[in-house]
């Protein structure tokens, strides 16, 4: 499957034609355990996710806010290892060969593993994208070519301090979409200010042709939909998160409600997103 024919560009070119934004989610694989992580991941189709983002747990996620490092950390705590989040990805292409994945996170974990045994297992468990958020394109000897060559998208960063003079370099060898991170900081920590991320968009949209979803501070449906109606997708990771969170024991067990919970503030996302165009 190549990057011209991937499961990211399939779904994008889906989203155009339906004429609406997409609803990207993230959750921290293995969070708060692997079986529950698990069922999550199964539901979030269902519930009107367009595309998927797996966090892979590691000890030191330094650009991301209090939420996803304390998922993080639970994860690990569940004995969730990178062999067992592509593991992860591998059980949920056995019922869904449509949905876009991709894992977000870090590269030490990566460089630990192995670069080329990594893109090979990631890449025969169905994975469709990276994004890796300590690796500037400066490094993409490292691991982005290597990726691009296994038809694996590499998905760039781009932030509101990426100037015109820096955004060719950023999106030089980026593929599958471009995530534009509304502001400055870390993940979930700060609400987003839509007419700031319309003319962002406006400013991308003149460097490329890749899709744009914007993500960082999105935690309610209204707020969903008015981001989906300038991007080509909204992303809602820390929000999530916090769902989860808020449905664990003070010893980091899932209450019996979880799955529930979070799959139901998906689908109140995905119903903001939906009305996005029509809003419009």
């Amino acid at each position: 499957m190549s990057a011209t024919d991937s499961r990211i560009t399939r779904r994008f070119a889906q989203l155009k034609a339906e004429g609406r934004g997409g609803l990207v989610t993230f959750i921290t694989a293995g969070d708060p355990d692997p079986e529950v992580s698990a069922k999550i991941l199964q539901g979030l189709p269902a519930a009107g996710a367009d595309l998927i983002e797996i966090g892979m747990p590691f000890s030191d996620p330094m650009a991301d806010g209090p939420a996803i490092q304390a998922a993080s950390l639970r994860a690990l705590k569940s004995g969730m290892s990178l062999a067992k989040t592509i593991a992860l990805v591998r059980g949920f292409r056995a019922s869904d060969s449509d949905t876009p994945i991709i894992l977000m996170g870090y590269y030490n974990p990566i460089y630990i593993y192995g670069v080329d045994r990594f893109l090979a297992d990631a890449k025969a468990a169905g994975v469709d994208g990276l994004i890796i958020v300590d690796l500037p394109p400066e490094e993409d000897v490292e691991l982005c070519l290597p990726a691009l060559k296994a038809d694996i998208a590499f998905i760039r960063l781009a932030t509101p301090t990426t100037d015109d003079k820096r955004l060719p370099t950023v999106l030089s060898n980026t593929s599958g979409f471009v995530y534009y991170v509304s502001f400055t900081g870390v993940t979930g920590t700060k609400s987003i200010d839509s007419q700031h991320v319309g003319q962002a968009v406006e400013r991308l949209r003149r460097h490329t042709d890749l899709p744009i979803a914007v993500g960082f501070g999105i935690r309610t449906p209204e707020q969903a939909q008015a981001i989906a109606s300038i991007a080509d997708a909204a992303v809602v990771g820390s929000a999530l998160v916090q769902v989860i969170e808020s449905n664990i024991d003070e010893a980091g067990r899932a209450l019996p409600g979880l799955v529930d919970a979070a799959l139901g503030f998906v689908a109140a996302l995905a119903g903001g997103v939906r009305n996005a165009r029509s809003a419009a």
